[in-house]
């Protein structure tokens, strides 16, 4: 017997808010703004063929309503998942440029997230994120926004995209973020090794892994990150899609816990894969035989893990630990 995973309290750590977009607001937006509507969701043969996918999302929003509604809907979709924290990542001054407005964007959506929590009560923060293929002039863009809507729930810069391209080039902007008091979450050890790993906790002065699935392959370094008690921020239906992982029953998940790694689970790139939240610990349950008692500590490292004050995490703790003396069905 089981209980109802929609309904056990989540904190949501990695999840891109323009890949929460719906399918019909897609394919509306898409009409109104007069672009293509992207293809159906699925499999990937590579980053980049999502990248070029992700792309086609992201040209669907162009008007201010556009992100407020993203917003919005985004929070009414986090809470029927059962997260009742969440820290979605945003890439703003790519929006902001494309659109000839570096404010707008980001200004829209935190409008839209405000009227969502206004009406849910989900409780969020917004990380922006960066891909290392673009500028360090952009980069110092991301951070002058994160300072600049530190007020309206923006806590910290992350680097994100082709893990080909290094960190190094960005030093400044971390260190200067770091001074700032803003954290510092990147990508890493995704597509690439451990190297990359090491990478955003030196020279990115990494808090948290975006993914790391690929630590294991550095037993050191594997050793090093749990003893900090490093968060990795695991997707693995978006680790599939992006063939990064040969399935789920495959996922080096229940690895990554076997070796004393603090994990938590999340989604990444939802409306690109399809899966959502209470999805992802379906798969964790069917595909790995977690019990409730598992996926809850699953739930609790999310809480734990996460940058919410100490009494919103005290409150969702304790609201697992009852999800579990609930009876199941």
């Amino acid at each position: 017997m089981t209980r109802d995973l929609r309904s056990l309290p989540k904190a949501h750590l990695h999840v891109h808010v323009e890949s929460t977009v719906r399918p019909a607001t897609l394919r509306e937006l898409a009409g109104e703004n007069g672009v293509p509507v992207p293809g159906p969701a699925g499999g990937f043969a590579d980053f980049r063929a999502f990248a070029d996918h992700n792309s086609l999302i992201r040209a669907c929003l162009r008007r201010p309503a556009d992100f407020e509604r993203l917003g919005r809907e985004y929070c009414e979709d986090e809470v029927a998942e059962g997260a009742g924290y969440a820290e979605v990542t945003f890439t703003a001054a790519s929006h902001g440029e494309r659109l000839g407005d570096l404010d707008m964007p980001l200004e829209a959506l935190l409008r839209g997230l405000a009227a969502g929590r206004a009406a849910t009560g989900l409780e969020y923060r917004v990380l922006l994120d960066h891909s290392r293929r673009q500028s360090v002039e952009r980069a110092w863009r991301t951070l002058d926004l994160a300072l600049r809507y530190a007020e309206q729930g923006v806590i910290g810069i992350g680097m994100a995209g082709d893990e080909s391209y290094p960190l190094a080039p960005f030093a400044e902007v971390c260190e200067a973020a770091e001074k700032e008091g803003l954290h510092r979450v990147h990508h890493a050890g995704e597509a690439a090794g451990p190297d990359s790993i090491r990478e955003a906790l030196g020279v990115g002065r990494g808090e948290r892994i975006g993914h790391g699935i690929r630590i294991l392959e550095d037993p050191a370094l594997t050793a090093e990150v749990a003893a900090l008690g490093v968060p990795l921020e695991v997707c693995p239906s978006s680790n599939v899609a992006l063939g990064l992982a040969p399935s789920l029953a495959e996922h080096p998940l229940p690895k990554l816990r076997a070796a004393g790694l603090c994990v938590t689970l999340n989604t990444d790139i939802p409306a690109s894969t399809g899966v959502t939240l209470s999805q992802e610990y379906a798969g964790a349950r069917e595909s790995f035989g977690y019990s409730d008692e598992v996926l809850a500590e699953l739930a609790q490292a999310s809480v734990a893990a996460s940058f919410a004050p100490a009494a919103t995490k005290s409150r969702l703790s304790a609201r697992i630990s009852r999800w579990l003396t609930t009876p199941a069905d």
